[in-house]
């Protein structure tokens, strides 16, 4: 009996094993348990994601939490934690996604037809910006400044120049240095300056209690824009797809209670995980184990976490990993997400905002009983190794 695959997001020519992979300085891990334990080993890696290898350590009083390690990381975990802990999240926002996703599917309905992908941009933009203060700009304008940060030539992080030509070097420093400027200028400095004269309960009025610079500042808004607003973007895109095209999946939404339907999203997101690549460079020799067998992954050595395949290894989700089961039995400690959220110090503190706000847009959105007109367009960024959903344009039958 052939097993379900419902997975869309697969590149061309990405293998599914072996579990680990070694060649030259670069190890690819494909099993779930090596993959946590790489990721949970302290001390002996450090980030390598992002492009944070390239990202001189003293250009900053205070190293992006991104890209920090240690007890430096550790420590800023602790604080902008409070900010994104589940109980705080439902409290402090769940009145903005409400409204803001009343608003903008009310005008939705209204034309009839529209971009899902342009309306989950707007709503994440909205309500990310709430919690982080990002508050003092129209919400399409501050939008279009995250996105074209984005349009970056290719990247290979596995490469020591990251595969690219001088010319490619050049136009990457233009499309990413113009966006920041614009981002900071309209964005960053109208919102620092308010909270200077009056702090509130954001990010930002955090940072600044805590000394950072404007520099400083300016950099963690483009952490949390990039993954609090453009990557939530694309999992409601995707999971709208899913719940669009699986008709007893979507009745089962509709009807259920919130934890049914989170554990809905939570499995979406494992098998769809938007970004499919996290890197760790090792500082000292390590041991994994993927079930009797082990390796040793040597100092220095560049390794390849694949998201993707580590959050369908039959060994830890079961049976048909590859097809939709909420609530699926899972092992002690495993995250229903998988590693979509990553694990260990540098796990995303953002996973009960973005998961929060996906439901609250899809659960209104559905109710609508909006039709896909079309397949979307599915391509890849490699800066955050993630795949992106355009052109996901819905109807809603404005006479039913």
């Amino acid at each position: 009996m052939t097993s379900a695959n419902l997975r869309r997001a697969v590149p061309a020519g990405e293998l599914d094993g072996p579990a680990v992979e070694q060649s030259g300085g670069l190890w690819r891990i494909r099993s779930l348990q090596a993959a946590r334990q790489i990721l949970r080993a302290r001390g002996q890696t450090t980030q390598a994601g992002f492009t944070a290898e390239r990202i001189p350590k003293g250009a900053f009083r205070h190293h992006p939490i991104l890209i920090s390690d240690g007890d430096l990381h550790d420590e800023q975990r602790r604080k902008v934690g409070r900010f994104f802990a589940p109980d705080v999240v439902a409290e402090r926002y769940t009145a903005t996604m409400e409204a803001a996703a009343d608003r903008l599917l009310a005008e939705a309905a209204a034309a009839g037809r529209f971009r899902l992908d342009e309306l989950a941009l707007h709503f994440t933009v909205e309500v990310t910006a709430e919690a982080v203060g990002l508050t003092h700009a129209p919400t399409p304008a501050m939008a279009q400044r995250l996105v074209s940060f984005f349009r970056q030539p290719p990247l290979d992080i596995t490469r020591p120049d990251l595969g690219r030509t001088p010319s490619q070097w050049m136009q990457a420093a233009v499309n990413g240095l113009v966006p920041i400027v614009r981002f900071y200028f309209a964005d960053v400095r109208p919102a620092v300056r308010a909270r200077r004269r009056s702090p509130s309960t954001d990010v930002i009025s955090h940072l600044i209690a805590e000394g950072y610079s404007n520099a400083d500042i300016l950099v963690e808004c483009v952490t949390y824009g990039t993954a609090g607003m453009v990557t939530t973007r694309e999992f409601i895109a995707m999971a709208c797809w899913h719940l669009l095209q699986n008709q007893p999946l979507a009745e089962r939404y509709l009807v259920a209670g919130q934890a049914e339907r989170l554990a809905i999203l939570h499995e979406i997101i494992r098998l769809e995980p938007v970004v499919g690549h996290l890197y760790r460079r090792t500082q000292s020799d390590l041991e994994i184990h993927d079930g009797d067998d082990s390796w040793t992954i040597p100092a220095g050595a560049l390794v390849d976490l694949c998201v993707r395949q580590a959050n369908a290894d039959p060994a830890v989700v079961g049976e048909d990993p590859l097809d939709l089961c909420p609530g699926r039995p899972l092992p002690q400690g495993v995250n229903p997400t998988g590693l979509s959220f990553g694990d260990g110090s540098h796990r995303c503190p953002g996973q009960p905002l973005a998961i929060l706000e996906s439901d609250a847009l899809l659960t209104r959105l559905l109710r609508l009983r909006p039709r896909l007109v079309s397949e979307p367009e599915l391509g890849w960024d490699n800066l955050i190794e993630g795949y992106w959903l355009r052109n996901v344009e819905l109807e809603i039958d404005r006479t039913a």
